[in-house]
């Protein structure tokens, strides 16, 4: 019964000391994660279109995270510097992602600002990227006869509007476009370095 009692406090103490070297000590010495030098916080359509990216599952297939270029040839690909921290001090949960069926987003915004052409590529992305898997999401846009006043009319190439009708992008369109073009990181990582803009 002695050596029972010992043996079940050594354990009791190893576990104390483990877990106070491997979660209470990184946590007292941790510091938040401060934005970046140039990252501006979401507005509020911006932040209504991060959740349009989530419900509608974006971030199955599109990452968030161009990695350095010894591990990855994110940067020749055209998706800017690596990532660091400060990026996502504005992003509750990061949306990092694990697949790259579809590009990196992390710097759209940057190699590809106009509005129209997210608009187009949301409701036919054939139209835009010829051989392109990703789905259209038609149901982010009204057809209409005739645009009424107010109406953010989508701007189709040849063959891609439907025959006698006007699309229409929806609030939540208009959102979601707000927020891709808000994924603009291309400001210097860290203090000292120069701006690399994506392409």
């Amino acid at each position: 019964m002695h050596n029972e009692t010992r043996l079940l406090a050594g354990g009791m103490l190893m576990l104390g000391l483990a877990t106070s070297a491997l979660v209470v000590l990184p946590y007292l010495l941790a510091e938040p994660t401060r934005p970046a030098e140039g990252l501006k916080p979401y507005t509020a359509a911006e932040q209504r279109g991060r959740a349009a990216y989530i419900r509608h599952g974006c971030v199955a297939c599109h990452s968030q995270q161009p990695r350095a270029r010894n591990f990855a040839p994110d940067a020749q690909r055209g998706w800017g510097r690596a990532s660091v921290a400060g990026d996502y001090a504005y992003d509750t949960p990061p949306l990092l992602g694990t697949m790259r069926t579809g590009p990196d987003l992390l710097n759209i915004g940057a190699r590809q600002p106009s509005a129209s052409w997210h608009l187009g590529h949301l409701y036919q992305p054939r139209a835009y990227v010829p051989g392109s898997i990703m789905p259209s999401y038609p149901f982010l846009f009204e057809t209409k006869a005739q645009p009424e006043p107010g109406d953010v009319e989508v701007a189709l190439p040849p063959g891609a509007r439907p025959a006698g009708r006007t699309v229409v992008a929806t609030p939540e369109a208009l959102d979601l476009v707000a927020y891709l073009k808000a994924l603009d990181r291309t400001y210097p990582a860290l203090p000292g370095e120069k701006t690399a803009r994506a392409r």
